[in-house]
């Protein structure tokens, strides 16, 4: 027979368990949603951006490049097509061109992703935030039908006060304009 506080733990964690992998479906369908809308110069530029983020790519231009070298080093008994290097220089430059574009496209995708994230974030926290303060307004009441010294605790009055987003905001600002202005 099993302790009752040993169930209710381990019915806890199941059903933590449950709303955890619930939490994850959703966001992984949300992704994979999100992945299918994306258009296909967006896609083409993920894909070339992983694929010039790869081991791979370096190795390929170790090799076309190092023979690029070798061939038209002026020992080396084959017909020179670059023996200056000029065009070779001339590819590298506009291969870098466009990878540094692919990688910005991909940077301004991932950033647009975070940004949406972070509003997610904030708008659990500031929920969870309005919700615990209900719970503290519950609990004092609570506490002072029991007549509980812990409900004339000090900081309670103030921890009753929804945040307001846009004052928090304000005096984030504020602080950041006077540490600048301290520099």
């Amino acid at each position: 027979m099993m302790d009752p506080d040993r169930k209710r733990e381990q019915e806890a964690a199941e059903s933590m368990n449950a709303v955890m992998q619930r939490n994850i479906r959703t966001v992984l369908e949300k992704r994979r949603a999100e992945d299918e809308k994306r258009s296909l110069d967006v896609r083409m530029a993920d894909k070339i951006t992983r694929f010039t983020g790869s081991m791979l790519f370096v190795y390929m231009h170790l090799c076309i490049f190092g023979g690029w070298i070798i061939w038209n080093l002026p020992v080396v008994p084959l017909p020179k097509f670059d023996p200056s290097y000029v065009v070779l220089a001339m590819c590298a430059s506009v291969e870098a061109i466009f990878l540094s574009t692919f990688v910005l496209i991909s940077q301004n995708r991932m950033a647009e992703q975070a940004d949406r994230r972070a509003d997610l974030d904030l708008q659990v926290s500031l929920l969870a935030e309005h919700e615990v303060t209900k719970l503290i307004i519950m609990v004092k009441h609570i506490a002072e039908r029991l007549d509980l010294e812990v409900a004339r605790h000090p900081e309670l009055e103030e921890l009753e006060q929804d945040v307001a987003p846009e004052k928090v905001l304000d005096a984030i600002s504020e602080n950041q304009r006077r540490v600048a202005g301290e520099r």
